[in-house]
């Protein structure tokens, strides 16, 4: 049985020179108890569920006991914070406990967010609450679920420690894991201190581990801003495909491995509107749902401003012109199948671009149209009343399902071939935000921690019908149309 004792740790970030952090132990967590455990998560470090049964499990994942092999630190980063350089920011309630190279030679950073006070708090108290870490426990798993690049959750251990925020609330640890959690901000804050050998050894390492293919090649450092602004304009893409707004685009919350990375105030848009802002502290509506893609664009090119040393300025332009395209070829392709579409040119974004008007117009539910868009039927004489009754302008609906009736004609597979497949793109289930609140609520009142486990289970496979589970799939109640979050969270 495998135990704590026998983690693999391989601590590379910490054997890079200490301007890159500040080696600290976590605050110990009065008395912890465990709220979830992420199985699926657990064996990514060769970790299964037994481990849970030990005395010390939460003592280890509170911060309160050290892992054996373990080199806790906060890492270093800066940041531009809605479009304003901030010099230096940091982990400030989050310690790297060290890297754990599974089995298959895959290494993972494990982290606890809430372990206490850093150098990098900046008068912060260094805790996380239980209600921040039971959405980003829940999110990463959907976005997992989903197949959208992203960091993970292997636990939540919470406290009856009280902490401030907006009100009163109780402490909580998650433990995420992570590839790595170098990000855009983590080259930003040596450049601007003109510190480029720093800037080199971070680029250096970064590559060496993960873009190990182009470590010995002449311009490594513009493969390198390649790759990422490949990656980056993909998940951007994916984001935009299935609904999904992150809230706080900051270039220190931009994962250099194109990963969702530093969940808070996101939220997933329900009825389908472009300029959804999920943040409530966002009042410009910078991180606004539709903005997400140039905000993309415009950290990429912080990012490479902080390779100016190394890259010739024409080559670092060329490389961030490919982003527009590298987006709209994933982004419309997408939208394609999310249409059933195969046959259409990638380039052709018309029918998607009029049945989104349409949707805005008529608030129509983003996830659930989609997913019943796989039971069109593409008859002549078929009304589809399910889907045309979700839309005010019906006679625009009725024009645009002939148009959509065109293209059908042109794909080889029959409609149940085309349903079987379109719900492969199209979820049945996302994360809404009442969702998320009925599980705190339940956590923060009784200590009830079931309805986490159930959604857990159930954002795992969201693309499969789950008879027993349907219930997840119906729109927003009325009371919670307007429960928000905020950076606080």
């Amino acid at each position: 049985m495998n135990t704590l004792m026998q983690l693999n740790f391989d601590n590379t970030f910490a054997r890079l020179p200490d301007v890159f952090y500040s080696r600290l132990n976590p605050t110990p967590l009065p008395a912890p108890y465990l709220v979830s455990f992420n199985a699926d998560a657990a064996a990514l470090i060769d970790m299964n569920i037994a481990v849970t049964q030990r005395a010390d499990f939460v003592e280890y994942f509170s911060g309160n006991l050290l892992l054996p092999g373990s080199v806790p630190l906060s890492m270093l980063y800066a940041g531009h914070q809605f479009g304003h350089f901030v010099p230096q920011l940091g982990d400030g309630r989050a310690i790297l406990l060290g890297e754990i190279k599974n089995k298959t030679g895959e290494c993972w950073d494990v982290q606890l967010k809430g372990a206490g006070i850093t150098p990098y708090s900046r008068r912060g108290d260094g805790r996380a609450v239980l209600r921040s870490s039971i959405r980003e426990y829940l999110c990463s798993e959907a976005m997992h679920g989903l197949d959208i690049p992203t960091t993970r959750a292997l636990c939540i251990v919470g406290s009856n420690a009280m902490v401030y925020r907006e009100t009163t609330e109780t402490a909580a640890v998650l433990t995420r894991l992570s590839p790595s959690h170098v990000r855009f901000g983590s080259f930003e804050v040596f450049y601007y201190r003109k510190q480029y050998a720093q800037v080199r050894a971070l680029a250096d390492y970064v590559i060496a581990r993960h873009f190990p293919e182009i470590t010995n090649t002449a311009d490594k450092y513009l493969q390198f801003l390649n790759a990422v602004i490949t990656r980056t304009a993909r998940l951007m893409a994916q984001w935009q495909a299935v609904g999904f707004a992150h809230g706080v685009m900051n270039t220190d919350n931009m994962s250099i491995l194109g990963l969702t990375f530093d969940y808070g105030p996101f939220g997933f848009m329900e009825s389908y509107n472009p300029k959804y802002v999920c943040n409530h502290s966002d009042e410009s509506g910078r991180y606004a749902f539709d903005q997400q893609p140039e905000i993309g664009y415009w950290n990429l090119s912080a990012l490479a401003e902080t390779l100016t040393p190394f890259i010739p300025e024409a080559d670092l332009q060329n490389a961030l012109s490919n982003y527009s395209t590298v987006f709209n070829d994933t982004y419309i392709t997408l939208m394609n199948q999310k249409l059933g579409l195969t046959q259409n040119s990638n380039q052709d974004f018309s029918l998607a671009w009029s049945l989104l008007k349409l949707m805005r117009a008529s608030q129509v539910d983003y996830t659930n149209f989609f997913r019943a868009l796989g039971n069109f039927k593409s008859a002549p004489d078929e009304k589809n009343e399910q889907l045309r009754d979700q839309f005010i302008d019906r006679e625009g609906f009725d024009k645009w399902a002939n148009e959509y009736r065109q293209h059908l004609q042109n794909e080889p597979a029959s409609e149940q071939a085309r349903s079987t497949q379109m719900n492969k793109i199209n979820p049945k289930y996302i994360l809404r935000n009442y969702m998320a609140q009925v599980a705190i609520e339940k956590a923060q009142q009784d200590r009830d921690f079931s309805e986490i486990d159930i959604l857990l289970k159930l954002l795992r496979k969201p693309f499969d019908e789950q008879p027993d589970m349907v219930k997840y799939a119906a729109p927003t109640p009325d009371w919670a149309q307007h429960i928000e979050v905020s950076c606080s969270s």
